[in-house]
């Protein structure tokens, strides 16, 4: 029964996948940016709910940009839980754009992509970052680089976060977790760290008990006269207090 019903999800999930994929190709041509950002987020909200995901938020959002998000990175899951919560720009690694049918999401849904390792390509990203924060958009990164366990955070990245600084837009920390919905346990099934495969996290995640992902914003932050590297280490103290908020 188990594997029934995670077949039928994941079915329902490729279908909405499909809808997503026409609407990017034949509705938000005549869409304008508020009304495509919408159904970005109209369009997570409910493939999450395809995966038996329930989400639970706490705090506010930006109201408006230009601000940028700062989370801690657990799972592919991230992206969709951040845009149900609150339409963002994301900045994902480059391989994603290559990604049969996601890339195509993803590049719909505003995704600025980077070449991870390059320098020069950061230095890009960082520019194209401050211009999208400068025309008052929301901006979210992941400044740990990669997934981890959601146990721990990774050190963050200071390079991103230069964008903010040059553009003077405020910071705002997000803290994610993915729980099970019955026991409020840490979920291992959204994992996506060291040796899981996108296809088995999931199958986990369609295939196991009930989960709540959750999404905690913190206050936003100006930079007051804090470089990059410094203000990096202190929004992941926010982000790790969030985490432990109960």
């Amino acid at each position: 029964m188990k594997s029934l019903r995670a077949a039928w999800r994941l079915w329902r999930a490729l279908l909405h996948a499909l809808v997503g994929l026409a609407t990017i190709v034949f509705a938000f041509p005549r869409m304008n940016e508020p009304q495509r950002e919408a159904e970005v987020q109209a369009w997570s909200l409910k493939m999450l709910a395809l995966l038996g995901v329930h989400l639970e938020l706490h705090g506010s959002p930006a109201p408006a940009g230009p601000v940028l998000l700062v989370a801690n990175h657990i799972s592919w899951l991230d992206i969709l839980v951040m845009h149900a919560a609150r339409y963002c720009r994301f900045v994902s690694k480059a391989d994603v754009k290559r990604w049969p049918l996601i890339g195509t999401l993803a590049t719909g849904g505003g995704t600025i992509y980077i070449e991870r390792g390059s320098r020069r390509d950061a230095l890009r990203v960082v520019h194209r970052m401050v211009e999208s924060l400068q025309r008052g958009e929301v901006v979210a990164v992941f400044p740990e680089g990669t997934t981890g366990d959601g146990a721990a955070l990774l050190p963050f990245h200071g390079n991103l976060i230069q964008a903010a600084i040059s553009a003077a837009a405020p910071v705002q920390p997000v803290a994610l977790s993915f729980l099970d919905a019955a026991s409020g346990a840490l979920s291992r099934g959204p994992s996506y760290v060291d040796d899981d495969t996108l296809l088995g996290s999931l199958w986990r995640t369609v295939a196991g008990p009930a989960i709540t992902a959750v999404v905690r914003f913190g206050e936003p932050q100006e930079a007051q006269g804090r470089g990059r590297r410094e203000w990096a280490r202190d929004l992941r103290l926010a982000v790790d207090v969030l985490r432990k908020t109960a």
